[in-house]
């Protein structure tokens, strides 16, 4: 498993700076959106794109692999959970005739 080292990253610009580095800061500097940025600390497996890659070793000033290190599944504690299960499927039922609106009212099938 890829694990993002986000949580390091900050606390090693805190120290270095000498101040509180929080993520509404990490997340104005960089464009990438503070839940994106939380679901990468908190989220085991999170996905992140190279873009945002991109941008977090811009702001902080470091190398790919300080961002990312690989974690064998065998040095893992719990299991892998993927937090990303793809779009939801449509419902059929929402299209089926006499299906009704937001309004409560039938839908006339007409178009």
């Amino acid at each position: 498993m890829i694990r993002i080292r986000l949580p390091e990253l900050i606390a090693k610009k805190a120290f270095h700076e000498g101040r509180r580095v929080e993520l509404t800061e990490v997340a104005a500097a960089t464009g990438i959106h503070r839940s994106t940025l939380s679901k990468l600390i908190h989220a085991r497996g999170h996905n992140l794109t190279a873009s945002n890659l991109d941008r977090l070793c811009r702001y902080f000033q470091c190398d790919v692999q300080d961002v990312l290190t690989y974690v064998p599944d065998e040095e893992l504690l719990g299991e892998v959970s993927p937090t990303f299960k793809g779009p939801a499927p449509k419902s059929k039922t929402a299209r089926t005739v006499g299906a009704k609106t937001r309004s409560g009212r039938a839908k006339s099938g007409k178009a």
